[in-house]
Parts: C-alpha cells; structure tokens; sequence
C-alpha cells in the first residue's frame, strides 16, 4: 500500500484533494484544527508536521477508500516521499501509461509531451514541436498564495486580505492579467505555453477534437452546459482527462498563453464554466489584452527543460 516517507503541505494538500475532504473534515478526523490544515497546505513542500501529526496523516492514508488513494497516487507520482508496492499498480491504472514528474520550485506535478508532429487548428495541419512538459493541472489558489507570499507580489482582488478562501484552496487561481501569469512562471522557472504547446497538450498527436476523443461531450468538462457556474477543483473531471495525463484543458476557466495575438494581446485557451461547449475547443482562438482580468481566467505553466523537475 502506498506511503508517505514524510509529510509536508504537499502531500497533505494531495491527501485532502484525493479523499474529497474540506478543511474541517479533514481536521476532525485527525483531532485539529482547520487552521492548522491550511498553515501546512500554504507552506508546501517548506513546512514538515509534527511526528504526532505525521502519524495521523499515515492513519488517514491508510484508511483511505480505493478510489481515493488511486487519486493521491496520481496526484504525487515523481515525489521522492512517496513509496509503493506491488498493490498499487491496479490503482494507479492509465496514469502509469504517463511521464509525470514534480518541478523542483514549485511543487507542482508536470506531465511530458513528447517531440513530434501534431495537427494543429481547425484545418487539422500538421506541426512539428520539441518535447516539453506542462502542469497536469491549472495554477490553484492555494499555488498562487505561496507566489505571493514568497515575492509579495499583489494578491487577486477578490482574495481577503492577501488570502483565498479556504473552500478555493484546489480551484483555479482566477482574476489574474497576463503580467500576473508571467510573474508566476518566471518565479517558477518556467513559461506560460504557446498556444501551440497547449493545444498539443490537449489534443494529442493525432489531433483529437478534445482532450477525451472526439465526443462532443459537455458534462467532461466545466462549461456553460453542466450548469455549476462557477470554477470547480481542478482534478475533478477525471474522464475529461487529455491523453498525455493533463487536465482541465476544457472548460473551467480561460488559460493564459505565451502566443502574442496583436498590440498587447495574448492568446487564451480552454473555455469556461460561464462560456457555451462550442467554445471549448482546443482548436479554437481567442484573445484577450494583456491588462484584462475576470473570475473566469488563470493559467498552467509549461517548461522545455526537465533540469528542475524531480524524478
């Protein structure tokens, strides 16, 4: 069964997000208080609990539904904490078919798109790319506060006083300009995507009209259709998930891209939760100004070099 060698905010935030607990539950079932939950989640991979506290998270683990362990396998997969046995294989099922890894700074899994040709836009022309890696999810809130926090640059504008709030910690970070997605990835050491990264990533070399196949499905995603209206966690729509392991690419929130459109402009991809399925595809265009801001747009990261990646 799987185990944690040592638990920081990491793996805790993993734990959380896999089981399908709240702050307060998972607080309950170890004896704490929510507040201590959200100090470890906000401190990342830099804070460690105390060995009582390590003790309990091993508890919660081990008690953990299939399901939910299948999820926080896939959601630490590359982190040198984490230890496995032969059990695990099952649960870990198509995930062991992708390259994921950990990136050094900020802690965020990445999943490696390999060099080669895939077919681009809605004409389906083929295009040639070099191997990168992108994040298997959108940056969260509880991401973005650990960027603030450690360069003090401004929070979104809807956060209180610097901070998101608690029930948002795995929701996409939104209200963010371009500027503000470029300052994260250069604190990262990584890019935002081209446009042309990211619609690979989505798509697949063999040019997949979604990320799923060629279904035209809405409930696989967070669009206008499935009615929830606001942004949701980023590892929830699990069969909406591309063929490289990458999810989120439909729906949920509008990504920034590298891809300059015009005078201050950059390109945008994947939809969201207020925009109709039509829009949602990976194939489509649309742009923004740089300056723009609304509580349906944020972004992923993506990287050419796997020298800050842990294996």
């Amino acid at each position: 069964m799987v185990a944690v060698s040592r638990w920081t905010g990491v793996e805790v935030r993993a734990l959380m997000q896999a089981a399908r607990l709240t702050y307060a539950d998972m607080a309950g079932q170890m004896g704490i208080t929510d507040r201590m939950i959200a100090k470890w989640i906000a401190g990342g991979a830099d804070i460690t609990p105390r060995p009582v506290n390590q003790h309990a998270l091993d508890s919660l683990l081990a008690k953990a539904a299939p399901d939910a362990r299948r999820r926080f396998i896939q959601a630490t997969m590359g982190l040198a904490s984490i230890v496995y046995d032969d059990s695990d294989t099952a649960l870990i099922g198509t995930a062991g078919e992708h390259t994921l890894r950990r990136h050094r700074i900020d802690g965020r899994l990445m999943a490696l798109i390999e060099q080669g040709v895939y077919l681009a836009g809605a004409d389906n022309r083929p295009e040639w790319l070099s191997a990168y890696w992108i994040d298997v999810y959108p940056v969260t809130n509880a991401d973005y506060f650990r960027f603030t926090a450690a360069t003090g640059h401004p929070a979104p504008p809807h956060w209180s006083r610097g901070r998101y709030p608690d029930l948002l910690a795995d929701h996409p970070v939104v209200f963010v300009t371009w500027h503000d997605a470029a300052a994260y990835a250069t604190w990262a050491d990584k890019q935002l995507p081209t446009a042309q990264q990211w619609e690979k990533a989505a798509r697949g070399g063999k040019g997949a009209a979604f990320p799923w196949g060629d279904q035209e499905t809405p409930f696989k995603c967070n669009v206008r259709e499935s009615r929830v209206r606001s942004t949701t966690p980023v590892d929830r729509y699990h069969s909406g998930v591309s063929s490289y392991g990458v999810y989120d690419l439909c729906g949920n929130i509008w990504e920034w891209c590298s891809t300059a459109s015009g005078a201050d402009r950059r390109e945008l991809k994947g939809s969201a939760f207020t925009s109709a399925f039509a829009r949602a595809l990976p194939s489509a265009f649309n742009d923004a100004n740089v300056e723009m801001a609304d509580d349906d747009t944020g972004f992923r990261c993506a990287t050419a070099t796997d020298a800050d990646l842990i294996s």
